[in-house]
C-alpha cells in the first residue's frame, strides 16, 4: 500500500482486503461513512449481517448454557447444593481470567445468602492448576463441591485424589483439552474434543457467566427463590467481570466474546464494582473504560498479585463491597505492579541478549535462564513475540533444575496444541495451554529437546503465518477527515482486541509542522495535508528510526504515517488524534 514494502519499522504496509461493493452497501443501507462501511467488510461482515454486528444484543447472541457439555449437570448439582446448604469451593487460577471467574461466583452466591470457600494457589510454591494438598485441605473444611476455574482440564492426578477425598469436582475452563479427561464429576470445556458449542473462543470467565445462567434457571425452575424468599440476582451487573476477564485473557472479540465485552465495558462505566474503580482511582484514570484500559491499565494491577505478591488479592478485590478494603487492596496491588516492572525489565534484558544469538531462521524464539522470576516470564515472552513476530517461550530455571515456562504465539500458529503435544512425547512434566498462549513445566535437561521438538512441529504453521507482521490498513486519510464523527462510526465497529483489530489508517504524504519529545521517549507532532492539520503522538519511539523521522520534520521531506484514531478531550473539547505506529518516507 503506498508502495511500502519495507517502513521505518521495516514492515510491509498492505490494504485489508474486503468486499467494496458489500462496504458500500452497508455504508448506505445503514447511514455510515464509507471508511465505517469498508472496515465492517474488512471484518468480514455481510450485508446480511451488518444490522445484528452494529446492534448486538445478549438476548438475541448468548448461547444456551445448555450446549456446552456437561453443564447442565453441573448446574444441577450446584442447584441442590445451594438447597441443601451444602459447603461449596471455588480453586481459582493467579491471573486475572481467573480472579475474575472467582469473583463472579462468589458474588453471584453472596447474593443468595451462600458462602464461598475461594482458594487461589501461590504461583511460586504450588504453580499453575489444582494439587491433591488443596484439594484435601478444602476437603478438611467441609467443602463438598470443588469448582476448578481456569484450570484443571489437564489436572489427571490431583482431581484423582480430589475426587477421592469426596470431592465432586466441577471443572469449569477453556485451555485445550486431550481425548482422555480428568476424573471430576463434570468438565466445562467448550475446547473439549468432545464440545460441540462451537463457543471454543470464550475465556473461563464467560464459560463462569454461562454456568451462573443456568444455575440460576435451575434455582428458579425448582421454585427456590420464592421458597426461600430471595431476589433472583440481575447476572448482567456483573459483565463488567466478564469483560475484564476476556480481555485479559486476549480472547477473540468475535461472536459471543464481543457482546459479552461490549455489554460488559457498559456495566464497568456504571461504576458498580467498587474494586474496579479503586483501580481506576489509584492509575488515576477518569475517562470512559475501553479495552484499552482493561487489558493494559487494571489487568497488569490485578495480575501483579499472581505474579509477584499474594495469588488471592485479585480475587479478593473484585469481589469485596468494602470500600476501606479495596482501597487497601488497589494501593498494594499497583505497588506490587511497579516491583513486577522492574523484575520484568531485568529478565527482559537477559531474554534479549539471549535472544539475539539465536538461529534466526528458527520458527520461534526459546530463550531460558536460571533464576528468572517464574513472574514476569509471560510479559516477557509477550515482548519477544512482538519483536520478532514469531512465537516465543521464556523459561525460568530454579536451583533443583525444574524450568517453569510461558509462551506466548502469534495468529495462526497453534502454540498450545504444540505445547500438548510435546507433553506428550515425554518432554514436559506438564503442560498445556490455547492458541495464544501456553505454560510448561520442564526438566532443564529437556529443553534443547524442547527446542527441537518445537522447531519440526512449529515450522509449516509460522511459515504460513509470515505476513503476519504486515501492517494492515484500512484506507488511507486526508488529515481532515480525521473527524469526532468518524470516530463515532467506527466505535460501533468495536470493542477491539484479539479476532477484532483497531482499524489502521494511513495519511499519506503528511508534513510533519512540528515535533517534539514528551515524556522522555514519546514524540508529539503536527501533520498536515491539504492545509489541514492533526496531532499525532508516537509512544516510546524518540530513539528508533520512526521517532528520528518525526523529530526531522520538514527538513526529512514528507512522510506516510500509519496509526490508530482516538478521541483527545482537553478542556471539554473533543478532537481527532492518531495514535503513529510506523511511517516511510514518501517517494517521488
Amino acid at each position: 500500500m503506498l508502495g511500502v514494502g519495507r517502513s521505518l519499522n521495516g514492515r510491509c504496509w498492505r490494504l485489508r482486503a474486503c468486499d467494496e461493493r458489500a462496504a458500500l452497501a452497508i455504508a448506505q443501507r445503514h447511514d455510515l461513512p464509507e471508511i465505517v462501511g469498508r472496515v465492517l467488510a474488512g471484518r468480514g461482515v455481510t450485508i446480511e449481517g451488518a444490522e445484528s454486528f452494529l446492534r448486538p444484543s445478549l438476548q438475541n447472541d448468548l448461547p444456551d448454557p445448555a450446549s456446552l457439555m456437561d453443564m447442565e449437570r453441573a448446574a444441577a448439582r450446584l442447584a441442590d447444593a445451594v438447597m441443601a446448604n451444602e459447603k461449596i469451593a471455588v480453586f481459582g487460577d493467579y491471573d486475572v481470567d481467573g480472579a475474575t471467574s472467582a469473583a463472579l461466583i462468589r458474588r453471584f452466591l453472596a447474593a443468595l445468602g451462600v458462602p464461598l470457600i475461594v482458594y487461589i494457589p501461590d504461583r511460586i510454591l504450588e504453580g499453575y492448576g489444582p494439587n491433591a494438598p488443596a484439594l484435601a485441605a478444602l476437603a478438611a473444611q467441609g467443602a463438598r463441591i470443588v469448582i476448578t476455574v481456569d484450570c484443571g482440564t489437564l489436572a489427571h492426578q490431583a482431581l484423582a485424589a480430589g475426587t477421592a477425598q469426596g470431592l465432586d469436582i466441577i471443572v469449569v475452563d477453556h485451555h485445550q483439552a486431550e481425548a482422555h479427561l480428568p476424573d471430576a464429576f463434570a468438565i466445562i470445556n467448550p475446547n473439549r474434543l468432545d464440545d460441540t458449542s462451537g463457543h471454543g473462543q470464550l475465556a473461563a470467565a464467560g464459560v463462569t457467566f454461562l454456568l451462573l445462567v443456568a444455575l440460576n434457571r435451575c434455582l428458579r425452575n425448582a421454585g427456590w427463590y420464592a421458597r426461600a424468599g430471595v431476589s433472583e440476582p440481575n447476572l448482567l451487573q456483573w459483565l463488567d467481570l466478564v469483560a475484564l476477564g476476556t480481555i485479559c485473557d486476549v480472547a477473540s472479540l468475535t461472536g459471543v466474546n464481543r457482546v459479552l465485552v461490549r455489554q460488559g465495558l457498559r456495566v464497568m462505566a456504571r461504576k458498580l464494582n467498587p474494586g474496579i474503580m479503586a483501580l481506576a482511582e489509584v492509575a488515576k484514570i477518569d475517562t470512559e473504560p475501553t479495552t484499552y484500559h482493561a487489558g493494559f491499565v487494571f489487568g497488569p494491577r490485578i495480575n501483579a498479585g499472581g505474579r509477584v505478591g499474594k495469588s488471592d488479592l485479585g480475587a479478593r478485590l473484585l469481589s469485596s463491597d468494602d470500600p476501606d478494603e479495596v482501597r487497601g487492596i488497589a494501593a498494594e496491588l499497583d505497588l506490587l505492579n511497579r516491583e513486577r516492572q522492574a523484575i520484568e525489565a531485568m529478565v527482559l534484558e537477559a531474554a534479549l541478549r539471549q535472544a539475539e544469538t539465536r538461529n534466526a531462521n528458527e520458527p520461534l524464539v526459546l530463550v531460558a535462564g536460571k533464576g528468572w522470576h517464574p513472574g514476569v516470564i509471560g510479559i516477557a515472552a509477550s515482548r519477544l513475540k512482538e519483536r520478532y513476530n514469531l512465537p516465543a517461550l521464556v523459561i525460568g530455571v530454579d536451583e533443583q533444575g525444574i524450568g517453569k515456562g510461558s509462551g506466548r504465539s502469534i495468529n495462526g500458529v497453534d502454540l498450545g496444541r504444540a505445547i500438548i503435544q510435546a507433553g506428550q512425547a515425554g518432554l514436559l512434566l506438564n503442560g498445556g495451554g490455547h492458541k495464544m498462549a501456553a505454560g510448561l513445566t520442564i526438566e532443564a535437561a529437556k529443553i534443547e529437546a524442547l527446542r527441537d521438538f518445537l522447531i519440526q512441529r512449529l515450522a509449516a504453521e509460522v511459515d504460513a503465518a509470515a505476513d503476519a507482521g504486515d501492517l494492515r490498513l484500512d484506507a488511507v486519510l486526508a488529515a481532515g477527515a480525521a473527524t469526532p464523527e468518524l470516530l463515532e462510526g467506527l466505535a460501533l465497529a468495536g470493542p477491539f482486541g484479539a479476532g477484532n483489530p483497531e482499524p489502521h489508517f494511513a495519511i499519506a504524504n503528511a508534513s510533519i509542522v512540528n515535533a517534539s519529545i514528551v515524556g522522555g521517549r514519546h514524540v508529539r507532532c503536527i501533520l498536515s495535508t491539504g492545509g489541514q492539520k492533526l496531532t499525532g503522538i508516537a509512544f516510546g519511539c524518540a530513539e528508533t528510526p520512526l521517532g528520528q523521522a518525526l523529530l526531522a520534520g520538514m527538513r526529512g521531506g514528507p512522510l506516510h504515517v500509519a496509526g490508530k484514531l482516538r478521541a483527545d478531550r482537553w478542556r471539554g473539547a473533543l478532537r481527532v488524534q492518531i495514535h503513529v505506529e510506523d511511517a516511510a518516507f514518501a517517494r517521488a
